[in-house]
């Protein structure tokens, strides 16, 4: 066996059902873990040869790295990075895609231990802006869309902690090329020692995540994170031995590093890598016959488009486990889904800030629309606002002890924010802002957010960042953003407003138009509203808040 997850395993060996699981299966970590050499390397030595990376675009260009392929473009990079006086503590953003040398470069990261932060290329100016800031941003990676790489050079005048700018691909006045550096280093990186010496405590990865009031949250993970998606990958996704794991998400987003990188290396399975211009179901159920994945994850907005298809073109044999996340899974698209394939889709629920928190692990049978049963990483639990637990049947939120242990996986602060991290936090237990509730089998249902975070076809979206952007365009006077039932996406963006004066008297749809046209310049695509009303009020609280929840109740009553 060539996978590496048993040495993290407190009790290495074959759980015989969830019981057994949820009381045995502990993990562990190593002093100074590090998921570069502890893992990547020590597949290119032990195992050469062994397969990683298959990854191919829509030009049909193709390119497989073995371990020991990433271990030396990895080491490459490390010394092309410090060679810029990239250190440890350096933050760094990557916006990829799903370029092949994002795995490259995350690893190379880590053996500096210089913190990582992945984002998505649908970020414009202001979103650009507001993270260089915060993070206080030393460089940034991006590969050579003009427009992506526009947005960043728009934000750089108010960006005054970013050095460098590297572009991926083709070269661009003002940028560094990366390929045109970093290739004529050598593939040697010592790991580091001393002062400079790279502990499970220190910080490797943050992720922007939307909040409901404020600007986006950073999420920060240490070195020992990967360890946590032994649990994703292994128990929930249930990669095989040097199979082929494909995880339908752009690398910008926490997705990715659930699903395309750690639990699946650390498990043995290789990752399969579409890097797609746009999603075209037929094309995916091609690459998954073609290739032969063993084991695929994706939205259920996915499933909803391939099970659509003639699926009985495909060949879906060697697919062992069909999974699942990022919200609830429609009966109704699970049934045709088994009734077509004769394969069920095994969901799962997390956060940016988490592994896989519930899920239906190994063979758990599977009742669709649940989240599963809680992974025995976490100790589980729903609250009510006194922080009492809730009888089943009840709702409150979902809840994380960690009164005794800190668990692998789970974020350790919110970055710069020590007032949100305490409250987050509050009374040694790790508040997810979820609200669900737990039947008599153990099985936890997802009911609505404690907050008001729209989930739309597999994004999280802050009302208060669309609010802002549509608050800017004269025609707004007040707005309240929600999430609407929509059958695609599971959650549509709505925007309720109330018109300014000047703008009462014109025609709607025509006001509609400039509206969408207005977000869809000033914002992330995904961030656009789909639905408008126009009204002469909002709801509203004693003391002046707007009633988002009176919304959503009327649009879903």
């Amino acid at each position: 066996m060539s996978s590496l997850y048993q040495d993290y395993l407190v009790e290495p060996r074959t759980f015989s059902d969830y019981e057994d699981f949820k009381k045995n299966c502990r993990l562990k970590t190593k002093k100074d873990f590090n998921f570069a050499y502890d893992v990547i390397d020590r597949y290119a030595e032990e195992f050469p040869g062994k397969r990683a990376l298959v990854w191919i675009n829509d030009c049909n260009e193709e390119k497989i790295f073995t371990f020991d392929d990433i271990s030396a473009e990895s080491k490459r990079a490390a010394v092309w990075l410090t060679s810029k006086g990239i250190k440890k503590g350096d933050t760094v953003m990557l916006v990829l895609r799903r370029r092949w040398e994002w795995w490259v470069l995350m690893p190379a990261l880590h053996r500096i231990g210089a913190i990582a932060i992945p984002a998505t290329d649908q970020l414009l100016e202001s979103d650009i802006e507001y993270r260089t800031n915060a993070a206080g941003i030393k460089m940034i990676i991006a590969y050579e869309n003009p427009i992506v790489q526009g947005e960043i050079e728009k934000a750089m005048p108010n960006s005054p902690s970013v050095k460098y700018l590297v572009t991926v691909g083709e070269k661009r006045e003002g940028w560094i090329s990366f390929h045109g550096e970093y290739e004529n280093c050598k593939a040697e990186f010592p790991k580091p020692q001393g002062e400079a010496a790279v502990h499970n405590e220190d910080p490797m990865l943050l992720y922007f995540t939307s909040g409901t009031s404020g600007y986006p949250k950073m999420v920060l993970q240490n070195y020992d994170y990967p360890i946590g998606h032994i649990m994703t990958a292994r128990y929930w996704h249930g990669v095989v031995e040097d199979g082929l794991h494909l995880t339908i998400a752009e690398t910008g987003w926490a997705k990715a590093t659930w699903g395309k990188l750690y639990g699946q290396w650390l498990c043995g399975t290789a990752l399969f890598v579409y890097d797609m211009n746009m999603f075209k179901p037929a094309r995916m159920l091609e690459m998954i016959s073609k290739y032969g994945l063993t084991t695929f994850c994706a939205p259920p907005t996915v499933y909803r488009y391939l099970v659509r298809q003639d699926l009985s073109k495909y060949d879906l044999s060697k697919c062992v486990r069909f999974t699942t996340a990022g919200e609830a899974l429609n009966g109704e698209v699970y049934n045709k889904w088994l009734e077509k394939t004769g394969k069920k889709i095994y969901e799962g629920y997390g956060q940016t800030e988490s592994t896989i928190i519930c899920g239906n692990f190994m063979d758990t049978p599977v009742h669709p629309g649940s989240m599963g049963k809680p992974n025995p990483l976490y100790d589980v639990e729903i609250l009510d606002d006194e922080n009492n637990p809730v009888p089943n049947g009840e709702v409150g939120e979902l809840c994380i002890h960690v009164e005794k242990a800190h668990p692998f996986g789970l974020l350790i602060g919110y970055y710069k924010n020590e007032e949100l991290t305490a409250k987050t936090f509050n009374g040694n237990i790790y508040h997810t802002g979820d609200n669900v509730y737990m039947d008599d089998e153990g099985y936890v249902w997802f009911v609505g957010r404690t907050d008001d975070i729209i989930k739309t076809a597999g994004y999280r979206v802050s009302p208060f960042e669309v609010e802002s952007i549509l608050q800017k365009h004269p025609s707004v006077m007040e707005c309240a953003v929600t999430g609407i039932k929509d059958s695609l996406r599971g959650m549509a963006i709505k925007a309720t407003i109330v018109l300014s004066p000047s703008y009462a008297s014109k025609d709607l749809k025509a006001v509609e138009t400039e509206l969408s046209t207005f977000a869809r310049e000033n914002t992330a695509m995904y961030k656009v509203p789909r639905v408008f009303e126009f009204v002469s009020e909002l709801p509203k609280t004693i003391s002046g808040k707007i009633k988002r929840n009176t919304i959503r109740e009327k649009d879903n009553s």
